[in-house]
């Protein structure tokens, strides 16, 4: 008998309505993420890579399906469980990175960890152990405006981990990059998935991190469908 997969959707459907127009975005996705495997997303925008992202991280309910995370069943959990779930097994990467300006770098990757209450002492040496991963360590009392942009989705890289989760959801994460800086980031999260086994799902319009990632899918009328770069 095999593992679990790592993520497993069952027939996802998410529709939303405005004003007169009632718009499918997703039309019963199927899908299994193994344990340490990146999948890409591509697609065009308004497709719903976004939607799809937010569903698995339970930042919003389907309209029916199912996702599960091993044997356990995000559907099934209410919104305290949902977001005690979510704190400790999902990491985010966003386009934006959504750092607290007020906090310095090494702050800001302790949130989560702050968020569910784990003692000064592991937190802080948890994030000052990522904040050198992503190579940031001579940076750490550096508030957002004091960092590059490159440095600073560095910082929200570092963050997603904080908790040790099993699963990466990153959404466009190079997109508010420029080239050079958006190849530094495909390189630290590959080097990510392959030393820490996370399994990463990326939407992304970026060619080169698709490449980067084990398995391409594109989201197109609703559906997942296989391709090859």
């Amino acid at each position: 008998m095999r593992d679990n997969p790592a993520i497993r959707i069952e027939e996802l459907t998410k529709s939303f309505t405005r004003g007169p127009e009632h718009i499918e975005v997703l039309k019963g996705i199927s899908l299994e993420a193994n344990a340490g495997e990146g999948i890409a997303v591509l697609g065009a925008s308004g497709t719903g890579k976004s939607t799809l992202l937010h569903l698995l991280g339970g930042l919003e309910r389907p309209d029916g399906g199912r996702i599960f995370y091993e044997d356990r069943d995000l559907c099934r959990m209410n919104d305290r469980e949902i977001a005690t779930f979510r704190n400790t097994r999902i990491g985010f990467v966003f386009q934006f990175h959504f750092l607290l300006p007020e906090f310095t770098a090494l702050e800001n990757v302790m949130v989560p960890a702050l968020i569910h209450s784990k003692s000064d002492d592991s937190k802080q040496t948890r994030a000052l152990e990522l904040l050198a991963t992503v190579g940031l360590k001579d940076r750490v009392e550096h508030k957002p405006g004091e960092l590059s942009g490159g440095e600073q989705q560095r910082v929200a890289i570092a963050r997603a981990l904080m908790m040790s989760p099993k699963v990466l959801l990153a959404d466009e994460p190079t997109g508010d990059l420029d080239p050079g800086t958006g190849s530094h980031v495909i390189e630290l999260l590959t080097e990510l998935k392959s030393s820490m086994g996370v399994t990463m799902i990326v939407a992304t319009h970026n060619m080169d991190l698709a490449r980067a990632m084990d398995r391409v899918l594109v989201l197109k009328g609703g559906h997942l469908e296989p391709h090859t770069l």
